[in-house]
């Protein structure tokens, strides 16, 4: 996980440092905690103050160079000094406000060399944490921004100077201290905070073990556990990487052991762990930014709605390829003998409570963060109905550090992407970008998504989910939108292939790991993971052309006959790419039940018609075909 995730790889620390580590994860949480139950400070000082938090937490647990990760050793003199300026900047706004607020628009000498001081240090804590590509693309955004008189054709500005530069960036909340820090210290933090309690309950464990009970027995049983139980880490779990080491150290070996191929095993578990972030109640940290960037009253269960379907289709390919695939190579399902005793599994099904519980309260329309709030105390209760699964204080004390520490990187990269985002505020580049988008498409929809495509899967490579759709939010989104597409469709088509760059060659963080594990080919894991994945490649497409995918603008009658046929499209879009049903599939009967798929996928009468029509006579001749070749082996 160190490896390809730089967001896990923390110096192991020892005596005085670890002590003072442990105090500020602990007050981190309790800071944040407090202020989701009073409250939320005004939004300077609630943001300033999560940003100080993060970034001196970061310099004292994350060392300057890469291969030191992981490893004992002690703090280094500059990131004592780092962890200092840290606080120093966090506590500038909460012990300056009425100065600062006093003569907005001006800033002294000393304003100026903190605020030059915090854009520094969240540039160097983004790299310890999250890694180089998103420090270079906020590098040359800065660059832009500085520059601009001198940047070529329509992207061409008046330019910032240094002063004013520092001043949006630092001063006012639309830099580092506008929307993806604003989310990233109020929702997203309390979000995964109650993910840190589930894991304290055993229930990443449970979830395997539900999924075993589940699937283990059918055709393929440990690749579809696979796909279930990533499906349900992805509610405790904001990474693809994190959720692809979690399960798939797990899940991986049992694939190799039963026949699956090393890098089909790795598939399985990267393209169903990244999907993780896209199921619903509890998404990827990007969704909680949605809701701020899209505005106009809309909430977070508005989104989970919405991406309800689309992540069920999701999940539906990959299951039904992984279920062809073992039909394809004769591979059994799990023995008796392997499988856990399902009475004591199902006997566990109340460490499902706290997801039911969330869903419920954002159902009632409760704010999401009084929603995590609650939905922590809920995990608490329930923990305790076994003494197996009881927290207890120390737990409890260690649920709220390991919470605070996988927010950092998650801190540092919203922070970044303010940086981000405040140039594109200030410079006018968004709509510039759009603009320049629709020029290059011609002004057609479908250009326009392909490139917007392309755009969210090379930003993914190597950078987080949240930087990612920051960018393609305020960049490509808008060009989706000009052309008369709703504002969630958009949204959500930028956010989709931001996951999936996380297993789309040449840089497939996901992949890459998961092929650590399984011991197969890194780039041809990537490869199968795509495959595997390929309905992400498409429903977004679908959802954008047909927004009724997303529940906008339709009846239940019509989205069950949606909901059915796009089903239906899925088996089909599964046999074309493995190339097996009840039997092997010839190439032409491959096409046929791809492109039929695809009619079906999308929900247009016409289409569904052919789409049907195709299904119904490729399954008479598989099936009439496969039993006569049944037979001929029994008269032989």
């Amino acid at each position: 996980m160190e490896k390809y995730d730089p967001e896990a790889g923390t110096r192991k620390l020892k005596g005085i440092f670890a002590w003072i580590t442990f105090a500020g994860l602990l007050a981190f949480s309790l800071f944040q905690v407090y202020t989701g139950v009073f409250g939320v400070l005004t939004a300077q000082l609630q943001r300033s103050i999560h940003l100080g938090f993060a970034l001196a937490l970061i310099f004292l647990l994350f060392p300057a160079r890469r291969k030191n990760r992981g490893r004992e050793l002690k703090v280094a003199w500059y990131d004592i000094v780092l962890a200092g300026l840290s606080i120093v900047v966090g506590t500038y706004w909460p012990l300056m406000l009425d100065d600062l607020v006093g003569r907005v628009g001006n800033i002294t000498t000393l304003d100026f060399s903190i605020g030059l001081a915090a854009i520094l240090l969240v540039l160097e804590a983004t790299r310890r944490t999250v890694g180089l590509p998103i420090t270079i693309i906020a590098l040359i955004f800065i660059g832009y921004a500085l520059f601009g008189p001198y940047m070529p054709g329509f992207i061409a500005h008046r330019g910032l100077d240094l002063e004013r530069f520092v001043q949006t960036m630092f001063f006012t909340t639309e830099g580092i201290l506008g929307t993806p820090l604003a989310v990233s210290s109020t929702f997203i933090f309390l979000f995964l905070l109650f993910g840190s309690f589930l894991i304290k309950t055993g229930v990443g464990e449970y979830f395997n073990d539900l999924s075993i009970a589940i699937a283990g027995r059918s055709v393929g049983g440990p690749a579809k556990v696979a796909v279930f139980s990533s499906a349900l880490q992805g509610t405790i779990s904001g990474s693809s990487v994190a959720n692809v080491v979690t399960s798939g150290a797990f899940t991986i070996p049992m694939m190799k052991n039963l026949g699956y191929k090393k890098e089909f095993a790795g598939a399985v578990e990267a393209s169903s762990s990244t999907g993780g972030q896209l199921m619903p109640p509890i998404m990827g940290a990007a969704a909680f930014l949605m809701v701020e960037f899209i505005g106009g009253g809309i909430s977070y269960w508005d989104i989970a709605k919405a991406a309800a379907i689309p992540a069920v289709l999701y999940f539906t390919g990959i299951w039904i390829m992984t279920h062809f695939e073992a039909k394809r190579i004769g591979l059994r399902g799990l023995t008796k003998e392997e499988m856990p005793k399902r009475k004591e599994v199902f006997g566990k099904l109340y460490l499902l409570l706290p997801i039911l519980g969330i869903i419920l309260l954002l159902m009632s329309g409760m704010s999401v963060t009084r929603a995590a709030l609650w939905s922590m105390i809920i995990t608490v209760v329930v923990s305790s109905f076994r003494k197996e699964t009881r927290i207890g204080v120390k737990g409890v004390l260690d649920a709220l550090v390991d919470g605070a520490r996988s927010a950092l990187g998650i801190a540092a990269a919203t922070a970044a992407a303010g940086i981000i985002v405040g140039v594109v505020t200030k410079t006018g580049l968004g709509l510039k970008m759009a603009n320049g988008l629709l020029d290059l498409s011609g002004g057609a929809l479908l250009p326009t998504l392909v490139l917007t495509m392309f755009a969210s899967l090379i930003l993914g490579m190597g950078s987080p989910t949240t930087a990612n759709y920051v960018i393609t939010s305020t960049i490509a989104a808008p060009a989706i939108i000009l052309l008369g597409v709703p504002d969630l469709a958009a949204h959500l088509f930028v956010f989709y292939f931001g996951i999936v760059a996380d297993i789309t060659p040449p840089v497939a963080l996901a992949a890459f790991a998961a092929a650590a594990i399984s011991g197969g080919e890194p780039f041809k894991t990537g490869v199968e993971s795509s495959k595997l994945a390929i309905s992400a490649f498409i429903i977004p497409y679908v959802f954008v052309f047909s927004p009724e995918l997303l529940m906008i603008d339709t009846t239940w009658t019509y989205l069950i006959w949606v909901v059915c046929t796009a089903f239906i499209g899925m088996i089909l879009i599964s046999a074309g790419v493995i190339g097996f049903w009840m039997r092997k599939m010839y190439w032409f009967e491959r096409i046929a039940a791809f492109i039929s798929g695809l009619c079906l996928i999308y929900p247009e009468k016409i289409s569904d018609i052919i789409g049907l029509a195709v299904f119904v006579v490729l399954l008479v001749v598989q099936y009439i075909q496969k039993d006569n070749r049944i037979n001929k082996v029994r008269n032989s």
